[in-house]
């Protein structure tokens, strides 16, 4: 097979060393949405910030790519909470100056296939509620139960991000305010509080018919996990007008504004330490930047087994903290283009979660014992339906996206491989994959049969190679209630000038990463400057 070219669609400035400044306030490794953030934030209050990204392009999981005529988005399916002027909104208008605009998804933004049966979601707080009665009308009682915890849960997250920033002798001294904010219950697994309310296995399955958006089925999620993104959607689905890569070309600007810049191509050998502190990071070329003060935005695991010597590691008593750790599971992704558009095609504005059964847990447990078993969930989306914009890039197209999970053990003998040139097993494995899940596309919408015209298929192998997540984890650390309790998962370190932002340290999802940012800001610079930062943002 031929060699694939990259996406001509790329985010940031190649590096060089001799691009670089002379001197930097902070150097941030990674350009997901919590590096993103991070730095646009400091550059907003005066520093000169470096990020460097080992892909072709900056944004993490909100970049995308175009291939054959097509553009897809590879994390960015749908965001929730920017219909009105929420947190999460003003969050996105501050980093991006108002530029990016968000288009509504269909009010049945989300369709759950739960074996023969078919359930829906409905955008609104008081649709989403009317809409489960009518589905589920004994159950009014505990629906209506459900979303008082939705109600309650959202001080406590709130309780748990400001947590985070707190020094850890401010946090003893929170402590009873914090067990008076924070329940036991949103640390509990997801099924154990549901089960609480209900005994109807159709209606459980359908208010955790977005477990795919954490990775984890509810008898591991960690509540408050479930609750944040149930929460997130409540007002419906958007999307960025004119595709994904829109996030992180629009932050950019405010980086650069101070001087900073986003390097591409530029991968981080290690963090280096002297005498107990941090005092830059060497890069795959061997070029060395000087620099006192980096915000790790590469995950925990690479950041504590991978950029960190393991002598450091060990010294400030992380190497147990990290045996509590597991990466969440690792995923599949179909990328489908059609010659015509999605209109013609009647593709919708609305997601498909198809399950094989209602019993989440179970058949996550059958699929990992016996990869012949049926998926356990497979996603389905439209961005092209989505976008208001996507036919003045790319006229009479129309583009789908397929995500699944799958072990990284199915993989690992490819492990090391190159991108593109994994050989002729690889891609008959691939194909067999593609095929299985092509079929579940072709049983809800039996009329795009024959007309498909390209797709193609990305394995763990290509999450590693692009995000450098080990494993090919899609949500990083698994969101169980034990990683919840990591009370030293946040942006502070033991190691004087390293800090940690992403999706790690608060939970999943852009938006998770966003306000891990934030977190990951307001812990660096201080509670006044915080103070007054949070205040521009959010009015």
């Amino acid at each position: 097979m031929p060699r694939l070219k990259p996406s001509t669609i790329r985010i940031g400035y190649r590096y060089r060393p001799k691009r670089l400044a002379p001197d930097y306030d902070a150097v941030v490794i990674g350009s997901g949405m919590g590096g993103l953030t991070t730095a646009a934030l400091l550059s907003e209050l005066g520093w000169k910030v470096c990020v460097l990204e080992q892909h072709y392009t900056a944004g993490g999981y909100t970049h995308t790519y175009d291939r054959a005529g097509y553009e897809w988005d590879v994390g960015v399916h749908y965001i929730g909470d920017v219909g009105a002027k929420t947190r999460t909104r003003c969050m996105f208008d501050f980093l991006t100056d108002g530029k990016l605009q968000w288009a509504p998804m269909a009010d049945e933004y989300d369709r759950f296939f739960i074996g023969e049966k078919v359930f829906t979601a409905r955008a609104g707080k008081r649709q989403f509620r009317d809409n489960l009665v009518a589905q589920f009308p004994r159950e009014e009682q505990a629906i209506d139960a459900y979303m008082q915890l939705l109600a309650e849960s959202g001080s406590a997250m709130s309780a748990v991000g400001m947590d985070r920033v707190l020094k850890p002798w401010q946090r003893v001294l929170s402590a009873p305010v914090r067990k008076h904010k924070i329940p036991e219950w949103v640390f509990e697994p997801t099924w154990d509080v549901l089960s609480r309310l209900t005994s109807d296995p159709d209606l459980i399955a359908t208010i955790c018919g977005q477990w795919g958006d954490m990775g984890l089925p509810p008898k591991k999620s960690a509540f408050m996990v479930h609750a944040m993104i149930a929460r997130h959607y409540l007002y419906g689905g958007f999307y960025p007008v004119g595709g994904s890569w829109k996030i992180a070309d629009n932050i950019m600007p405010k980086i650069q504004k101070t001087g900073g810049e986003v390097f591409t191509y530029a991968s981080v050998e290690q963090i280096l330490i002297e005498e107990g502190v941090v005092k830059g990071v060497e890069m795959k070329d061997g070029h060395r930047i000087a620099c006192d003060c980096v915000v790790s935005s590469a995950g925990i695991d690479n950041t504590f087994s991978r950029l960190l010597p393991s002598t450091v590691v060990r010294e400030h008593g992380y190497s147990e903290a990290l045996s509590q750790l597991k990466p969440s599971i690792a995923h599949l992704g179909i990328y489908i283009g059609l010659q015509e558009t999605a209109e013609a095609l009647e593709l919708p504005r609305t997601n498909f979660w198809i399950y094989p059964s209602n019993d989440y847990d179970g058949d996550v447990q059958a699929f990992l014992e016996n990869s012949d078993a049926p998926f356990p969930v497979v996603y389905i989306s439209f961005p092209s339906a989505k976008d208001p914009d996507y036919l003045n890039r790319h006229p009479g197209t129309a583009t789908i996206e397929i995500v699944a999970p799958a072990p990284y053990a199915w993989f690992e003998q490819w492990e090391g491989s190159t991108w593109g040139q994994r050989g002729p097993e690889y891609e008959q494995f691939k194909a067999m994959l593609g095929e299985r899940l092509m079929r579940y596309l072709y049983d809800k919408l039996p009329q795009l049969e024959g007309k498909v015209d390209y797709y193609e298929v990305s394995t763990p192998l290509s999450t590693k190679w692009f995000s450098a997540y080990r494993q090919g984890e899609l949500y990083g650390l698994d969101h169980s209630p034990q990683r919840l309790k990591q009370d030293w998962l946040g942006p502070r370190t033991r190691i004087p000038g390293l800090w940690l932002t992403g999706q790690d340290t608060l939970t999943c999802g852009v938006t998770g990463a966003m306000m891990a940012g934030l977190l990951t800001t307001s812990a660096m610079v201080g509670i006044r400057r915080a103070t007054s930062l949070t205040r521009r943002i959010f009015g």
